[in-house]
């Protein structure tokens, strides 16, 4: 049979087809390495998309060291032996266990949720439900769902452990804040102590000296005021700092609490506090240019007051800390009866409802 030519028009069009293909590629790889660069650490991936990257990548073969950035080319290649043994030795499944029901493994995830219990403890909690399950099956059920198996036995769940502890616990901190006196620029230091369950802000003092002896007596007037309000400490939360003495950790511990010293470089497990910070910078602080320790306390006080009863808390479901009713909604408002309370020049503001 004789060879057909080939057409200069299809040629062409093949060409520019594949000019383009080739430049979306560059452009997706050079977009691919961007994004892994902004990637700190290992990137984890769930068996569902490494199968898909297995299907896709063996078919690219010596190109594709060049393409993967996600994990490491000897890692994929891990993947594929592991997929090869996998399915030499996979035989039909004809006996053993049935597979958990759903509506089992979803009783399993939620004993799981609202109790710190490992397997074997779950599994006798079901046996008194009448449902039989293995631990082991337990145990699988935990893991493929994010659950440790054993977490009494691992380290303990901060995000548990405030939950439990939320209405009576309390942390503690120091934020700096550069003011101007008759001697030129200088630094005073801030100690608070925010509840966790309530938001409720403590401005305990500042100084430009904040010695142990000091932080002591601050800790005393705390500790006093959560007593006269017929409150009581479980935990205090503190970092290592070394203006917190042993002494400032026993007048805690003289009132029945506990003492939580935190890891060194660890700001996230002291969360509220660290938003506390942030929070009266940008609302307050960053606004002023602070003349005197008088002026600092003064700007301190009123936003305290204000953080502490009017201001709307997101963590609170947009509920401010003091008391106050909200109005029932029984039809569109009057612009003419909303009134409003600045402080600080306007700076701070509060609406309501004005009275009838």
């Amino acid at each position: 049979m004789p060879r057909l030519a080939a057409n200069p028009i299809l040629l062409f069009l093949i060409h520019l087809t594949q000019s383009a293909l080739l430049r979306q590629i560059a452009y997706l790889r050079a977009e691919n390495r961007i994004l892994r660069s902004r990637i700190t650490g290992a990137v984890r991936v769930t068996p569902a998309e490494r199968t898909i990257l297995l299907r896709l990548g063996r078919c690219l073969g010596i190109s594709l060291p060049d393409l993967i950035s996600i994990v490491h080319y000897k890692t994929f290649l891990g993947w594929v032996r592991t997929e090869r043994k996998t399915s030499s030795t996979r035989r039909a499944p004809t006996r053993g266990r049935p597979v958990t029901q759903s509506a089992v493994a979803e009783i399993i995830l939620r004993m799981a949720r609202e109790n710190a219990w490992g397997y074997s403890r779950i599994q006798g909690e079901l046996l008194k439900l009448g449902i039989v399950v293995a631990r082991n099956t337990v145990k699988n059920i935990l893991i493929k769902n994010g659950f440790h198996p054993t977490p009494g036995k691992h380290a303990g769940d901060w995000n548990r452990f405030l939950t439990r502890h939320m209405q009576t616990l309390w942390a503690c901190d120091f934020f700096t804040q550069d003011i101007w006196t008759a001697f030129g620029k200088a630094t005073v230091y801030v100690l608070f102590f925010i509840h966790l369950g309530t938001r409720r802000v403590h401005l305990a003092g500042a100084t430009c000296n904040p010695t142990g002896a000091w932080t002591e007596q601050q800790c005393r007037n705390f500790v006093a005021d959560v007593a006269d309000r017929g409150e009581s400490i479980s935990y205090l939360i503190r970092d290592g700092d070394g203006k917190f003495t042993a002494a400032f950790d026993e007048i805690t511990r003289s009132e029945g609490g506990k003492v939580k010293r935190l890891p060194p470089e660890s700001p996230n497990l002291n969360a509220f506090a660290e938003r506390f910070v942030q929070t009266i910078r940008n609302e307050c602080l960053d606004h002023f240019v602070v003349f005197g320790e008088r002026h600092l306390e003064h700007l301190l006080g009123e936003y305290a007051s204000f953080y502490n009863s009017v201001r709307p808390h997101q963590g609170r479901a947009n509920h401010p800390i003091g008391v106050i009713p909200f109005p029932a909604t029984t039809g569109p408002p009057d612009p003419g009866k909303i009134g409003c309370e600045s402080r600080l020049g306007g700076l701070l503001r509060h609406y309501h409802r004005k009275a009838a």
